[in-house]
């Protein structure tokens, strides 16, 4: 069975230059990848876009997704990737553009995947790639920073590369990024009443909890599970607090996940 290219996708959130728009265009194009997603431009003159993408990748450029906000663009995709140069103990397992070709072959299959940029200063937050599920960087020598649509090619380069020998492996259709941060709201709501994580920052303390679910890889209805586990945790919670019993008023001491 043949992965599916068209099934992937390349965003670049906040990019600062037209041209690397229009040269990531072209990389869209000639990997025959799904498409081209920006989230923020700081400057998207389309007449810059149009002279780096040349005329064959016209069409990606007028099919270009623009979005204001890098939540909502994730919305349709079921495997989030975020590329970065930076490594930390608290970060997801790191790939290798070859071996995050492998990898996307067969989830490209049944999912729709999204790779992300960041912008040319300073890459991706540690806040934009807590909705990835897989991270990758770019293994260089001593100096690691690549200007954005060379960056852009060399994965996009790996991916379709891989998808020319297609591991016998299967990925069946994974939850939507819509489901799962719906998921992710309602846990960090429920998990904060309980007091499992702590309430006054809760998103730090989620991470974990983020990092053990894409290790899974849900399917929605496993996220219907868990949000109706979720719901009940949120009755229960109702039927104490109305109870009027002062015991079971005493917070829980906070688990550390």
């Amino acid at each position: 069975m043949k992965s599916r290219l068209e099934n992937i996708f390349i965003l670049l959130n906040e990019p600062s230059y037209p041209e690397n728009i229009g040269a990531s265009a072209r990389v869209v194009k000639n990997m025959g990848l799904g498409g081209l997603i920006v989230v923020k431009p700081r400057d998207c003159d389309l007449t810059k876009v149009l002279r780096m993408a040349t005329h064959n990748a016209e069409d990606v450029v007028t099919h270009m997704e623009v979005h204001e906000d890098l939540r909502e663009a994730l919305m349709p995709f079921q495997h989030v990737v975020g590329t970065t140069a930076r490594r930390g103990s608290r970060r997801t397992e790191i790939k290798t553009p070859r071996e995050l070709g492998a990898v996307l072959t067969a989830f490209s299959r049944e999912n729709r995947v999204v790779i992300m940029f960041g912008g040319e200063a300073c890459g991706l937050t540690n806040e934009d790639l807590r909705y990835c599920d897989t991270l990758v960087t770019i293994p260089t020598s001593d100096f690691t920073s690549l200007n954005l649509a060379q960056a852009v090619m060399v994965v996009a380069y790996e991916v379709f590369t891989a998808s020319v020998e297609i591991p016998r492996s299967f990925v069946p259709r994974l939850a939507s990024r819509h489901e799962l941060e719906g998921m992710y709201d309602h846990l960090r709501e429920t998990l904060a009443r309980i007091n499992f994580i702590n309430p006054e920052n809760p998103d730090y303390w989620l991470v974990n909890v983020r990092r053990f679910f894409s290790r899974i890889g849900l399917r929605s209805r496993d996220v219907k599970i868990i949000r109706g586990i979720c719901r009940q945790m949120d009755w229960y919670c109702k039927q104490v607090e109305g109870s009027g019993c002062p015991s079971c008023k005493t917070p829980a001491r906070t688990s550390k996940v």
